[in-house]
């Protein structure tokens, strides 16, 4: 029986965080194994502004509840990303806002979309030293995303890279069908589809906790007047089709979804929830108004996203007064407990400890 959650934690992020550590922090593949019956769904915020993380924390905290911190490969690969976080800044930001905050609640770093868009030895070659850096620097749960590649493919890649993933004691996600909205070009993804490739991963020895789907959703803002369309039905068919491999959905795609529609997630298999956009724009909310609009200047005159200015700008958003910083922690306090409470996280941080330190 293991005596405390520390004891549970992976050697990797025992190694990063030096063994004095009090943090909890677990693999993802132990939340999830102990999870996968439960209706309830873990958040995963992509946090690309560093402010907002504090008061996720503190809502988790409050809240007991079990909470995910995340970056894609685009928000922060080896080079930063448009967040200018690579592995090691990110982690040790999280890790450093958990001990400010005195954070006692379990969670995990995520490496969310590692997007691996072709077979090549190079292409796979570089998300292997990604994946690499990630669990260097203290990630427990990595999501292998070759979903771009055709079935064998995806399987092969989703493989090889996820045994790195598994072999170092964090929790795996994979995908099937590239996050895209229907009127964008997406195509849902069948039943057949998510059987196929658990599975042959299950075939090659490499066990997925997590899938994500295709199943309507998209990433960032929706657009006035856009309707939010997501197969609820369909990601059930496929929840039932794979848990027998103990498998759970992953949602991508959250922000901008009515939390009356939010809440029923839990009930189609969806145990982990994405939420990136919206604490990009409760940061962009509270930043002082002269420094957005000379990122909205910057972001017109390169015809850029936004969100690319976050690196552009990052000393002046790093630099803002305690009292924007204030502004948007309790912002974030406000969403996150939103959140939790749609997705029926209440509780989930005691739930999971009983249980595991029980075994």
């Amino acid at each position: 029986m293991a005596k405390t959650l520390q004891n549970l934690m992976p050697a990797n992020a025992r190694k990063k965080l030096g063994s004095a550590a009090k943090l909890n922090v677990l693999s993802s593949h132990d939340v999830f194994r102990v999870l996968k019956d439960e209706k309830v769904i873990i958040m995963a915020c992509n946090t690309r502004i560093k402010h907002v993380i504090p008061g996720i924390m503190r809502a988790a905290e409050d809240l007991d509840a079990i909470v995910c911190f995340e970056l894609a490969k685009s928000e922060g690969n080896l080079k930063g990303g448009y967040t200018g976080m690579p592995p090691h800044i990110f982690a040790d930001t999280v890790f450093g806002y958990a001990e400010a905050v005195k954070l006692t609640k379990p969670f995990f770093i995520h490496g969310d979309h590692v997007t691996t868009k072709s077979p090549d030895p190079a292409v796979v070659g570089d998300s292997r030293e990604l994946i690499k850096a990630e669990l260097e620097a203290g990630y427990t749960s990595i999501a292998v995303d070759a979903s771009f590649n055709e079935t064998a493919d995806n399987i092969k890649i989703s493989a090889e890279l996820g045994r790195m993933v598994l072999d170092a004691g964090a929790g795996l996600e994979a995908e099937v069908g590239e996050i895209k909205s229907t009127k964008e070009g997406g195509e849902i993804t069948t039943v057949e589809e998510a059987v196929e490739f658990i599975e042959g991963m299950e075939k090659a020895g490499v066990h997925a906790d997590l899938l994500a789907t295709n199943n309507g959703s998209k990433h960032g803002n929706y657009k006035p007047g856009e309707e939010v369309h997501i197969e609820l039905k369909r990601t059930g068919e496929i929840y039932h089709a794979i848990k027998k491999w103990g498998v759970c959905i992953a949602q991508h795609g959250i922000t901008g979804t009515p939390l009356d529609l939010v809440g029923q997630f839990a009930d189609y298999g969806i145990r982990k929830g994405n939420v990136g956009t919206n604490w990009q724009n409760i940061a962009h909310d509270g930043l002082p108004a002269d420094l957005m609009n000379t990122m909205r200047d910057w972001a017109k005159k390169e015809n850029k996203d936004i969100k690319f200015a976050t690196k552009q700008f990052l000393a002046e958003i790093n630099s803002i007064s305690r009292e924007s910083v204030k502004k948007i922690e309790d912002m974030s306090y406000k969403s996150a407990a939103e959140f939790i409470t749609a997705f029926r996280a209440r509780g989930t941080a005691s739930l999971v400890t009983k249980r595991l330190l029980d075994k």
